[in-house]
């Protein structure tokens, strides 16, 4: 790619990022948009009512929201979204201060460097826009050329660098995670333990079974406990009853005295005519008769599962952590999850069963990822306009455009590529729901490191290893062979991913602050005379596909930031637009449906020290591909010492990340001795891990349904 075709690529994003700017300022402003731009702030109910009075201001694009969400303090984002969005918006931060460092190092340094490799007259800068941006990396120094240690010494430069801000931001995080739990109030979970495979008895039900267990062996703590039952059943029933319910009710706001009659055989072409409302009210009283049924049938029908909670935390920690039976694979203990956390479908598998879901998930997602090559094949195709012309001999004519080839070679692939992205968190979502998890923010956890390997194998490997390099396999059999093997194909790729930067970063950031998809479904929905707020639902951030699309940018950012350094602003200034955007979706539009309590931090810091790891290999293939092979030999030390400051990290950080120490849950515990709201905290937690199935309900039977819930809970 030459750098005027980069030009047209960064032209065309800047027009789309400008437009979706401009949009978003003037329709946010618009009281009809309020439950697409601000649905965080409606269900607060702190969103400013607007009139409906002609107003020229809401017409104008304006900067007001940018410097909202710029001046928000941590403290406030903390309190308003919770731990985890807080740990979000500090990825953008640490990735800020990494490239703000590689930048300066690489632009003003680096850059230059490589630029005059090959020792550049000074006409070649009036033929700049021509030149191929191989012209910026270090493809372009002489082979031996004492240049090369500038890059040398960079590169442990920038490892320090990032190995130190790394460091900064792991006890920064792990600080604000204990300071959290000691400002938190008594939570379900903090007190609740899962256990399973309950050995069964016979005459014996699973209660008497649980109960009888830890009032002999944890007399002191133990509270109470809650078996699992089999509730698929009933789930389908309620989901088929909330959706007779919306249905019903959207009828009878858009029709008041309207009578609606239609044919109750297939498809409402057949059979006799009924009245809908009649025919609903009726459906929606047999469907809650069948729940009843349901719920009544299932009092005997346990799963070989309980949570079980205790009076203090210590004493949940002690059930957690030591082992329970003599048999290790009965009185299997877990952390429980929030109440709303929990994921029930798969309490009522079996091990068997568990294990080979869990199985399958592997397979699928294998397969995905190998399935995946072949829009990747498509894409190296558009991005070689040599091979596009011999597979369609045809577009030669066209494609000797030079406004053709540079939109193909400079925007199309990363767009392509992008569009095939867009199916593949759902689909890993998917694979891991079936995996056994007890809470959504496990599912959301597991297909965030899915997503996150597919990615750097899809977009980064497959790749730079699409040519023939990525048909021989048998170079990746002697380790040997791999730096090598990189170093050829690493820098050869570098307009690719500086392209995919600009197309799928800065446009992706934009089009999250327009909120396209939200905006259409409400617009439709406008269309179909029915209110955006009948079926109201406040999102929650999609952790599991933005926190890998982040990572991703970071390890191109550091394997790039030696090899080819112009891609470094463009990265700048990704993470300098993430960092405003996703703070105003969080002040507006995203609810935390759940807390992790930073966990997901651990993630982030494995995948720097990946990207850094990698770098490492490329520059010892490279050094050596240059003919400086002592800079390949001292370059070997560098991976042996981040893995070491990886290892250090693993025994000083993620322990408090894995599990609350003694010192803080005595401390805690000893706080709530004198808390006079502990009696009512105890009495909530025998029921906080109710299955919602099993909970009594009944439908609302006044005039107007729409304002009244459809189940009601009683405890």
């Amino acid at each position: 790619m030459i750098l005027s075709a980069l030009l047209t690529s960064v032209g065309i994003n800047l027009g789309l990022c400008f437009l979706f700017f401009t949009l978003y300022s003037i329709l946010r402003k618009q009281t009809g948009n309020v439950f697409v731009y601000a649905p965080r702030l409606v269900d607060k109910q702190k969103s400013e009512q607007q009139g409906d009075d002609f107003n020229l201001e809401r017409l104008l694009p304006s900067a007001s929201w940018v410097r909202r969400a710029w001046r928000i303090s941590e403290e406030d984002l903390l309190s308003i979204s919770g731990l985890d969005a807080l740990v979000f918006t500090r990825i953008f931060i640490f990735s800020v201060k990494v490239f703000t460092f590689g930048g300066i190092i690489g632009i003003f340094i680096l850059l230059p460097v490589n630029y005059l490799g090959n020792q550049l007259s000074i006409d070649d800068f009036y033929d700049l826009p021509n030149k191929s941006l191989d012209s910026f990396s270090i493809s372009n120094v002489n082979d031996g050329s004492n240049r090369l240690w500038i890059h040398f010494s960079a590169a442990y430069i920038f490892t320090g660098a990032v190995c130190y801000l790394l460091y900064c931001e792991y006890l920064y995080i792990s600080s604000k995670r204990i300071a959290c739990f000691y400002s938190s109030k008594p939570q379900p979970h903090q007190f609740t333990i899962l256990v399973r495979g309950i050995p069964s008895t016979c005459g014996r039900s699973f209660s008497e079974i649980v109960e009888s267990f830890f009032m002999e062996y944890h007399s002191s703590t133990y509270l109470s406990h809650l078996v699992i039952h089999q509730t698929s059943r009933i789930r389908g029933l309620i989901s088929d009853a909330e959706k007779l319910y919306r249905r019903l009710a959207r009828i009878k706001s858009e029709n008041h005295s309207k009578q609606n009659f239609k044919r109750d055989g297939f498809l409402g072409l057949f059979g006799r005519k009924v009245n809908l409302l009649d025919h609903y009210e009726k459906k929606l009283e047999d469907l809650e008769d069948n729940v009843r049924m349901e719920q009544y049938s299932l009092a005997g029908e346990e799963v070989p599962a309980a949570f079980v909670s205790f009076k203090s935390r210590f004493g949940a920690a002690v059930a957690l952590y030591i082992q329970q039976g003599v048999n290790p694979t009965e009185w299997v203990t877990e952390r429980a999850p929030e109440p709303q956390d929990v994921h029930w479908p798969f309490f009522s598998a079996s091990f068997i069963r568990r294990w080979f879901y869990k199985l399958l998930g592997v397979v699928a997602c294998i397969a995905l990822t190998i399935l995946f090559l072949i829009p990747v094949v498509v894409v190296q195709g558009l991005a070689n306009l040599n091979q596009l012309g011999i597979w369609f001999p045809f577009l030669k004519g066209i494609l000797s455009l030079t406004v053709i080839s540079q939109l193909i070679t400079g925007y199309l692939p990363s767009l392509v590529l992008q569009l095939f992205l867009f199916f593949v968190p759902p689909m890993m979502i998917l694979f891991s729901s079936m995996q056994g998890y007890i809470s959504l923010s496990q599912i959301e956890k597991s297909a965030c490191t899915k997503v996150l390997y597919f990615t750097i194998w899809n977009i980064f490997f497959a790749n730079v290893l699409s040519g023939s390099a990525f048909y021989q396999v048998n170079v990746f059999l002697e380790p040997k062979n791999i730096p090598r093997v990189l170093a050829e194909a690493v820098p050869s790729q570098a307009s690719f991913f500086i392209s995919y930067v600009v197309t799928s970063g800065w446009t992706s950031l934009s089009s999250e602050l327009f909120q396209l998809i939200p905006l259409l479904c409400s617009l439709i929905r406008k269309l179909c005379s029915r209110r955006d707020g009948d079926e109201f639902e406040v999102p929650a951030i999609p952790y599991y596909c933005e926190i890998p699309t982040i990572l991703f940018f970071g390890l191109l950012g550091v394997t790039y930031f030696f090899l080819s350094p112009l891609i470094l602003p463009f990265l700048l200034i990704y993470f300098c637009l993430g960092y405003i955007i996703f703070r105003n979706q969080l002040l507006n539009v995203y609810a935390p449906k759940y807390e992790t309590s930073g966990k997901f931090w651990p993630v982030v810091h494995n995948s720097t020290i990946f990207s850094l790891i990698l770098m490492h290999v490329i520059a010892i293939g490279i050094f050596g591909l240059k003919k400086l092979p002592l800079a390949s030999s001292l370059t070997i030390p560098l991976p042996v010492l981040t893995l070491l400051f990886i290892e250090y990290c693993r025994k000083r950080f993620l322990p408090t990340f894995k599990n609350y120490p003694t010192e803080c849950l005595i401390k805690k515990d000893r706080e709530d001795q004198n808390d006079p709201c502990m009696d009512e905290f105890y009495g909530k937690l025998v029921t906080a891990y109710r299955d919602p199935a099993l909970m009594p309900v009944h439908y609302a039977r006044n005039d107007d349904r729409r304002n009244s819930p459809l189940l009601h809970s009683e405890f």
